[in-house]
């Protein structure tokens, strides 16, 4: 009997029950989505770097889930109490018809039980669906073999979503039971008449309080982004702290302000059902204003964590392809004092001495040095700008371009990188860079230098404007400057380095990877070699594959924690708003019964619920995508080292995944709030 009453109810409150079906089903398919991750990319051929990464990024997702979870349970809790309050007239009817708290709980035990059953089946169907699409993006990011990919489940995922819920959901039931043992008749018959007080704060104070955050708030603004140069740990969190504090102020203000505001334009105010529809607002901020804030700083996270995490995806991706254009290059660093023999190619010297041979298995390839003259320093660079410096880092900013490259061997270069050469007279130089923070210095120096004394020759500068251009393979733009001069005048044995450049004589990955074992076994070799000499210097190896799969690993553990924690964010946020406003609307009950009783059309009361709902919703989104603008402008100005390429498709896509998941939030809200105001009384339903 308690059975089949506990399924009715279910059927009957189906609409009560939509925003807490649609947390769980969302919230458990991402659950299961991230922590599935691993399998996705176990059924696809990766490199063994990126098997390696694959496991890293599942143990990082594992941790996060823990967060996940606490932030999932508090949701079902807070859904759980608006179910609670939406029936109390319910559960006083059943307790005056002689039902005892034990019966009672019975039946809200079965009835979570069903629904949390439904959920969990729901939520793990649409994840596994989910997680199929998730293969697209797995594999895009490790270079997958998708060949090899097919329909999977991911068993571990499986049994620590299942695991979870119960664990969550068997204490949200235990709370309910604890909450129905609490519950006194008397309440629950005048728990809808029971209203919130709309407290009206002084408005001067108000007013005077919202100036005094914005202008802090326009204080957080600069120091982040105007003044960033000069930004240390310190200053980072007093603006962080500051804008927490603004917002929840700003909101508080805004609460007090608004019923005020509104009441003065009297003719927008007494149109239609403007005067209820705002005092609902109004009542609604006010009781909310550090929840609300709370929110607008969470959406704030979700914006710029998504936003950040698909541009990082994006810059890195071009920056592989634009900084990592051949397969191998081995450096040779000599050591101080070392009498250097001109024309002697150190590292093809060292692979013979190891009986090793350097280019097999290499269809084109280059050797190039660098280069220091002892009498031109980064001070002699800067000229007429070194004063201007002196209280900067120009150590770290400057000392790249003491670095000398010959024209000839820095062409040769280009040509295997894919890139066209470039032109010099006997009597000029040129200045490359790649890395954008340095690039704007160096171009501001070099309009104001006439000419450089190098080797004893004086060169003037071929153009008053760095050369993009790197001579080191890499996952992004770290060239801070070297300056490319006619080869005559170079002194070979101011060599400081040597660099062999290579590209393999194969088309095929599989090749590539093949090709790359040997060249890393020939390279250990020869380094053990060195190492044993006290008198050598010292060499590297760097590899196209190895440069792709650390890189990706870095990509990829930013994009999928940025996604995770920016959606549970945005499902969080979008959860509580909807409980809240359902919860208001179950209130609101007979204040709707009166406007109908006046003779207001249902028309209107529709239209006054929705723009409560849109307005509730939207003024935390509208403060977060303020926030969102200055704090992308910080994100760019880190991000610069990584490369902001596609930060408005990245905020594209950031939008798209909140119009769907916020909106769909609102949509249902107003839909299950509209269903909730329709209905008669609670008792004729029983």
């Amino acid at each position: 009997m308690l059975f089949r009453m506990s399924l009715q109810n279910i059927k009957r409150s189906i609409r009560d029950y939509a925003i807490y079906f649609f947390t769980l089903i969302i919230g458990i398919s991402v659950f299961y989505v991230f922590n599935a991750v691993g399998g996705q990319a176990a059924m696809m051929r990766v490199s063994a770097s990126s098997n390696d990464v694959v496991g890293l990024l599942k143990s990082m997702l594992s941790g996060v889930s823990v967060f996940v979870a606490v932030v999932l349970a508090l949701l079902i809790v807070y859904a759980s109490r608006f179910l609670m309050k939406r029936r109390n007239r319910e559960f006083a009817l059943y307790m005056m018809l002689g039902m005892g708290k034990r019966k009672i709980s019975a039946i809200l035990l079965m009835e979570s039980l069903i629904v949390g059953a439904g959920s969990l089946v729901a939520g793990l169907l649409v994840g596994i669906a989910a997680s199929q699409l998730m293969s697209a993006l797995v594999a895009s990011l490790f270079e997958a073999d998708m060949t090899a990919y097919k329909f999977s489940i991911s068993t571990d995922a499986l049994i620590l979503t299942v695991v979870c819920f119960v664990v969550m959901y068997f204490a949200v039931m235990l709370l309910n039971g604890v909450a129905v043992t609490r519950m006194k008749l008397i309440d629950l018959m005048n728990s809808s008449r029971k209203s919130e007080k709309i407290s009206m704060r002084n408005p001067y104070l108000c007013v005077a309080i919202f100036i005094i955050s914005a202008v802090l708030l326009g204080a957080a603004y600069y120091q982040v982004t105007v003044d960033f140069d000069s930004l240390n740990e310190n200053r980072l969190m007093i603006a962080i702290v500051m804008g927490a504090v603004t917002t929840v102020l700003i909101f508080w203000s805004v609460s007090g302000l608004m019923l005020r505001i509104l009441m003065s334009v009297k003719k927008a105010y007494f149109k239609g059902l403007n005067a209820f529809t705002f005092r609902q607002i109004s009542s609604k901020i006010n009781t909310m204003v550090l929840s609300m804030s709370v929110i607008c700083l969470m959406l704030f996270i979700t914006i710029c964590t998504l936003s950040s995490a698909f541009t990082v995806r994006n810059s890195m991706n071009k920056n592989l392809k634009e900084c990592c254009p051949a397969d191998v290059q081995i450096t040779y660093n000599y050591p101080d004092g070392e009498a250097k023999e001109p024309g002697e190619n150190k590292i093809e010297s060292l692979y013979n001495e190891c009986g090793e041979k350097l280019t097999e298995n290499i269809k084109e390839y280059t050797f190039l040095g660098i280069y220091r003259d002892s009498e031109f320093t980064y001070e002699d660079f800067l000229g007429v700008h070194k004063e201007e410096y002196e209280e900067e880092d120009a150590v770290v900013l400057f000392s790249g371009v003491e670095s000398l490259v010959k024209l000839s061997e820095y062409n040769a270069l280009r040509n295997i990188f894919g890139m066209k050469e470039i032109a010099l007279e006997s009597d000029e130089f040129a200045v490359i860079c790649d890395y954008k923070v340095i690039m704007h210095y160096i171009d501001y120096i070099l309009r104001d230098t006439d000419s450089l004394t190098i080797f004893g020759h004086e060169l003037k500068p071929k153009y008053n404007n760095t050369i993009d251009g790197f001579v080191e393979i890499g996952s992004q733009p770290l060239n801070y400057g070297m300056i490319i001069v006619p080869d005559s005048i170079v002194d070979e044995t101011g060599i400081v380095s040597m660099i062999f450049t290579g590209n393999y004589d194969a088309t095929i990955k599989n090749e590539k990877i093949g090709i790359d074992e040997k060249i890393t076994a020939s390279y250990k070799k020869v380094q053990e070699y060195v190492s044993e000499k006290e008198d050598e210097g010292y060499c590297y190896l760097d590899t196209k594959n190895d440069i792709y799969g650390s890189t990706v690993g870095m990509t990829a553990i930013i994009t999928f924690l940025g996604l995770y924690i920016g959606i549970v964010f945005l499902i969080a946020s979008g959860a509580i708003l909807a409980l809240k406003e359902l919860s208001d609307s179950v209130d609101s009950i007979p204040r709707y019964e009166m406007l109908r009783k006046i003779g207001a059309e249902e028309k209107t009361i529709n239209k006054s619920l929705f723009c409560q709902t849109g307005i509730f919703f939207l003024l935390p989104l509208a403060l977060a995508i303020i926030h969102s603008i200055f704090g992308m402008k910080f994100a760019v100005k880190v991000l610069e080292g990584f490369g902001t390429d596609g930060i408005g498709m990245s905020i594209a896509a950031t939008s798209i995944i909140l119009a769907i998941i916020y909106g769909g939030y609102l949509l249902v809200t107003y839909l299950n709030s509209k269903s909730i105001v329709n209905t008669k009384v609670l008792t004729d339903r029983v």
